[in-house]
């Protein structure tokens, strides 16, 4: 989510400068969860964007997320590493109102009109209708704290700040304290990610804050209403199984919410499109053997479901690949006779992404050592289901006579489009070729490289050719496998 993280756009003029110009305007308190039901409910009513940039949960999560806001709920979303869980609790701020009143100068961005700690509630009794009000963008209303087992109460909640005891106030006063996050977010939406890695007596800290709504520091109670909606994410495993979260606090969330990978192809193909920044042009039947390749690695026995494969993956092979066209370019470029030095990414390119994304899967353990060996066989898998889907049923036989009568055709990582082009000639049946791959009829160099090469390794996985690697890490294709 970008807007959350920006810096906030420039204060409009017009609006109120102080509590009584507030009053007059009629503006009215509600309170988070009122404020994000009526901007959903408005949003619903208009056909408005919702959630922008979640992909894959129109049917599935968006509708149960939507149930909990409308309900008033705190929530918590389970689901593996890589759902988009944090994705979609930052895209919550879109619902807040862009501009929202507070007293100037307040901690916990109190409202003008509901004052909550002593000292707010007697400035504006002295002041009255001539208190400052200043004005906060939704994009500072959000707080996220990334559980870790070194997290303190203090960091949540607060603690007894020495140096104003040391200045002569006593431990009851209210002004003694110093705010942690959580109320810092007051009037706003606060994340814990990975909720189960806080240890349970920090969770502890959090009963309050969800049910009573106040907070609790060093012994003595201070009664302050927060205003907030509090979102956690969770990995399922812990969730339920290792009982890391304590009984009363999953007792007090509202809405236990299950996230999931991408349900089809499309729907990954359509995330790493939105995600991935490519730095070369990676062709639309490239990116679907990726897609296919990340969810073939998300279903292999040998890789533990627990952890899950995460989005990520599929979008970093994405990358990956894109940088290694990008690389051959760079290295091809100036010795190129044709204007091939475009950056065009080829089948051949995704054999990179085996090496550098392994760290990102969790094998079963029986598989250690083998965790290249079994992604190859894997990338060779979606190579070959997605030559069949787009390839199917046409007359490849062009690309067979090729390599009869002992010629070969080589390519490889530092093999130029234009010199992969140059020793296959014209080919019948490429045109029908780059038609169902997407490209067109009038390709570059570089994409008429890419469908050659993908018809090539696409027959060698059909077993109709055969292909080798020679010393110079070339790969030549030629005669029957």
């Amino acid at each position: 989510m970008s807007e959350s993280s920006s810096v906030p756009p420039l204060l409009p003029g017009d609006l109120p400068a102080t509590l009584g110009a507030l009053r007059a305007a009629g503006h009215r308190h509600r309170t988070v969860k009122q404020e994000l039901r009526d901007n959903l409910r408005a949003r619903m009513r208009d056909g408005a964007p919702r959630f922008a940039g979640i992909v894959g949960y129109d049917d599935t999560v968006l509708p149960e997320v939507e149930r909990a806001l409308l309900a008033g709920h705190d929530m918590v979303l389970l689901g593996e590493r890589g759902q988009g869980k944090t994705r979609l609790i930052r895209s919550l701020v879109t619902l807040l109102d862009e501009w929202t009143p507070v007293i100037a100068g307040s901690v916990l961005n109190e409202h003008p009109l509901h004052p909550v700690t002593p000292a707010s509630r007697a400035l504006v009794a002295e002041a009255g209708d001539d208190l400052p009000v200043g004005w906060l963008h939704r994009s500072m209303r959000y707080g996220e704290k990334l559980a870790t087992p070194d997290t303190s109460v203090g960091d949540l909640i607060g603690d007894v700040d020495p140096v104003r005891l040391a200045q002569g106030r006593t431990l009851g006063d209210p002004e003694t304290i110093h705010f942690g996050l959580v109320p810092r977010t007051n009037r706003g939406i606060f994340a814990v990610n990975e909720l189960p890695d806080l240890a349970e007596r920090i969770q502890v800290a959090l009963l309050n804050v969800l049910e009573e709504r106040d907070i609790q520091v060093r012994g003595y109670q201070l009664r302050l209403p927060l205003d907030l909606l509090l979102v956690a994410s969770a990995n399922p495993e812990d969730y339920t199984n290792r009982g890391r979260i304590i009984t009363p606090l999953k007792d007090r969330f509202g809405a236990e919410i299950r996230t999931h990978y991408p349900t089809d192809l499309e729907l990954e193909l359509s995330l790493i499109w939105q995600e991935a920044d490519l730095v070369a042009e990676v062709p639309e039947h490239v990116l679907e053997v990726l897609a296919r390749f990340a969810r073939a690695v998300r279903e292999s026995p040998s890789v533990d479901p627990r952890s899950g494969v995460s989005a990520r993956f599929a979008i970093a092979a994405a990358e990956t690949v894109a940088a290694a066209a990008l690389r051959r370019a760079c290295l091809l470029g100036a010795d190129s006779e044709l204007p091939s030095a475009e950056a065009v990414a080829r089948v051949g390119d995704a054999v990179s992404v085996t090496s550098t994304l392994r760290g990102k899967v969790e094998f079963e353990s029986g598989e250690e050592g083998r965790e290249i060996e079994l992604l190859g066989h894997l990338l060779r898998t979606a190579t070959a289901e997605t030559f069949r889907a787009r390839l199917a049923g046409l007359d490849l036989s062009g690309f067979t006579a090729l390599v009869e009568d002992g010629q070969a055709v080589e390519t490889g990582e530092l093999v130029s489009a234009a010199e992969l082009l140059r020793q296959v000639g014209t080919v019948p049946g490429l045109a029908k070729v780059l038609d169902r791959l997407g490209i067109g009829d009038a390709p570059s160099t570089g994409q008429a490289a890419a469908a050659v090469e993908f018809v090539l390794e696409g027959l060698h996985l059909s077993r109709r050719l055969g292909k080798d690697v020679t010393d110079a890490g070339r790969t030549r294709y030629g005669g029957r496998d």
